[in-house]
C-alpha cells in the first residue's frame, strides 16, 4: 500500500480547512511535516489532489473523490485503535440539529447518551437545517438532525418523526378569539418568523405559497424563544413547531390559530454522509433518538420534562 493514514489524516485536515498552515495546528504538526506529508502522498500516486491559489487550496475533481472515502477511513481506524486499547468504541460523537430539535430534543437524547458513556466525547452543534446540510457534507459533523428538506446528491435522508407547524399569537390579539382564520386574514397581519435558509421557514413559505400578495414580516430572529417573546409582547404572529408551543398552550401565555387551509405539516430526518463509516457511536444514538419516538405519531406527543 503506497500511502499512510498520516498521509490521510493530513489530506483531510488541508481539505476541511484550505490551508496547510492551518492544518498542521489542528493536528499539532509542523507546518514543514504536513506539506512533506501531502507531497509524498501526491508524489507516490502519481496525482495531484488540490488547485493552487496562492496559499489556499482547493480540492480538485480527484481530491472531492477521495474525501469521503479517506474520511470512512479514518473513522474506521480510530475505531480499531479504540478497540485494541480496550474502550468500547464510543471514541467520539459530533452532531449537528436543527434549532428545534437541538432546543427541544437533542439536549435531552445527548444527556442519556453520555450519561451511559460518559468516556465518549460528544459535541451538539445547533443551527439551522441550510447550515447543518452543508457541514455534513463537508465532513465537519457525524450525524445531523434536520427539520427542513435536504436534496444534497451525496448525503442519506432517513425520516425520523412527523412535525407540525402552527400559526399562533397572543392571547389579546384580535385572532385569537376569531375561529377559522383564512388566508387573507392572515396576509394582513405583522409576522414575526425563522430567518431564511432555516427548515421552519422553508415549511411556511411553502405552506403560504398562494397567498395573496407579500407577506408583512416585521422580525426575522434565528431562535424560537424569542419569538415567542416577541409574540407575547403584541408586535405580531408566528409560525413555529407545535413542539416548541406545548407548554405555553398549556400555560395560555400563547393559543394557536385555526388555519384549516394551510398544510403546515413536516418531517423530522437524520441525515449523515453516504461515504460515511457508521461508528458505534453513531449506530447507539441513531437508535436511542428512535426509541425515543416508538409509537410516537407527531413529535409534539413525545413525553419530555416540561419546557420553561
Amino acid at each position: 500500500m503506497h500511502f499512510t493514514l498520516r498521509q490521510m489524516q493530513v489530506f483531510s485536515a488541508i481539505a476541511r480547512l484550505e490551508s496547510v498552515s492551518r492544518a498542521a495546528e489542528s493536528l499539532s504538526l509542523s507546518q514543514s511535516a504536513t506539506s512533506t506529508s501531502l507531497a509524498e502522498l501526491e508524489r507516490q500516486s502519481g496525482c495531484l489532489l488540490f488547485d493552487r491559489a496562492g496559499k489556499r487550496l482547493a480540492l480538485n475533481a480527484l481530491g472531492q473523490q477521495l474525501l469521503p472515502q479517506a474520511v470512512a477511513l479514518l473513522d474506521q481506524a480510530r475505531a480499531i485503535e479504540d478497540l485494541l486499547n480496550g474502550k468500547s468504541g464510543f471514541g467520539s460523537l459530533a452532531v449537528g440539529a436543527t434549532l428545534t430539535i437541538g432546543n427541544y430534543l437533542a439536549t435531552l437524547l445527548i444527556g442519556g447518551f453520555m450519561q451511559r458513556h460518559p468516556d465518549c466525547r460528544v459535541k451538539l452543534h445547533v443551527h439551522n437545517t441550510a447550515h447543518i446540510v452543508q457541514q455534513i457534507a463537508q465532513h465537519d459533523l457525524d450525524l445531523g438532525l434536520i427539520e427542513g428538506a435536504c436534496q444534497h446528491p451525496d448525503l442519506i435522508v432517513e425520516p425520523w418523526v412527523e412535525d407540525e407547524l402552527v400559526v399562533f399569537c397572543a392571547p389579546q390579539h384580535p385572532l385569537a378569539s376569531r375561529g377559522i382564520v383564512d388566508l387573507d386574514e392572515l396576509a394582513r397581519e405583522a409576522w414575526i418568523l425563522r430567518e431564511q435558509g432555516s427548515g421552519t421557514r422553508l415549511a411556511f413559505d411553502q405552506a403560504m405559497r398562494h397567498r395573496p400578495g407579500r407577506l408583512n414580516v416585521r422580525l426575522e430572529l434565528e431562535h424560537t424563544e424569542a419569538i415567542k417573546r416577541a409574540v407575547e409582547s403584541g408586535l405580531g404572529i408566528s409560525c413555529i413547531s407545535r413542539l416548541a408551543l406545548r407548554d405555553a398552550f398549556r400555560r395560555g401565555s400563547l393559543v394557536p390559530v385555526d388555519t384549516p387551509q394551510l398544510d403546515l405539516s413536516r418531517q423530522f430526518s437524520f441525515i449523515w454522509h453516504s461515504h460515511k463509516y457508521q461508528t458505534a457511536a453513531m449506530r447507539e444514538f441513531l437508535e436511542q433518538c428512535r426509541a425515543l419516538t416508538y409509537g410516537v405519531r407527531r413529535s409534539d406527543e413525545i413525553i419530555l420534562p416540561p419546557i420553561a
